[in-house]
């Protein structure tokens, strides 16, 4: 009897280690507290929530998993603010990952996001992400100019407008927005339609 005991008491560790991995991948208070120990910026912890919004709206259009969607997300440059140049982001952040036990799905979906890491976009949370990250970031900007600064006031053809103002949010760049909405397959409209009502539904926490 105890031989058995301490058979299944070990089964219950392994399966335990196991669980943790996938939680922490699932878990968005683990994940946020993560986000929070490196990420100290107002304006880079509001993009990431935006990314997240947007990329959560289409895990839940496409029935995919919708917390590890918004985790990867969440966390897509987490690791910037200590290490933005292109030798070290994203790739500090994947082994920053590795060693919390994020699995490899989870780390190459945000490796993908930076074109110059070589690592293609196949999935698609991988394109997606993509996809959302520049378009997250500009609607922003483009809210942040409106005489409200609200969301609200924001349409479709306020982002197009702004998207051919070249002076406007330079760092933002208008071909992975379109390259983005061309990998996914979908009209850019479209896909800028759906990131603004994504946005909008979650304003207070963009603080848009």
């Amino acid at each position: 009897m105890k031989a058995a005991k301490s058979i299944n008491f070990a089964l219950q560790i392994n399966l335990g280690v196991n669980n943790l991995e996938i939680d922490i991948m699932h878990d968005r208070g683990q994940c946020l507290s993560i986000l929070k120990e490196f990420t100290k910026s107002d304006s880079l912890l509001k993009h990431a929530f935006a990314v997240e919004t947007c990329v959560r709206a289409y895990a839940v259009k496409l029935n995919e998993d919708i917390e590890f969607w918004g985790n990867v997300a969440l966390l897509h440059d987490f690791d910037y603010e200590l290490f933005p140049t292109a030798e070290e982001h994203p790739f500090k952040g994947s082994e920053i990952l590795e060693g919390k036990g994020f699995n490899e799905i989870f780390r190459r979906a945000i490796l993908s996001h930076a074109s110059y890491t070589g690592v293609s976009r196949q999935s698609k949370l991988e394109k997606i992400l993509f996809a959302c990250d520049e378009l997250a970031g500009f609607i922003t900007a483009v809210t942040y100019v409106r005489p409200s600064k609200s969301i609200d006031e924001v349409e479709v053809s306020s982002v197009k407008k702004k998207m051919k103002d070249k002076a406007f949010a330079r760092a933002v760049s208008r071909d992975d927005i379109i390259k983005g909405a061309v990998e996914m397959g979908i009209d850019l409209d479209s896909h800028i339609a759906f990131c603004l009502n994504a946005m909008r539904e979650n304003k207070i926490l963009l603080g848009l």
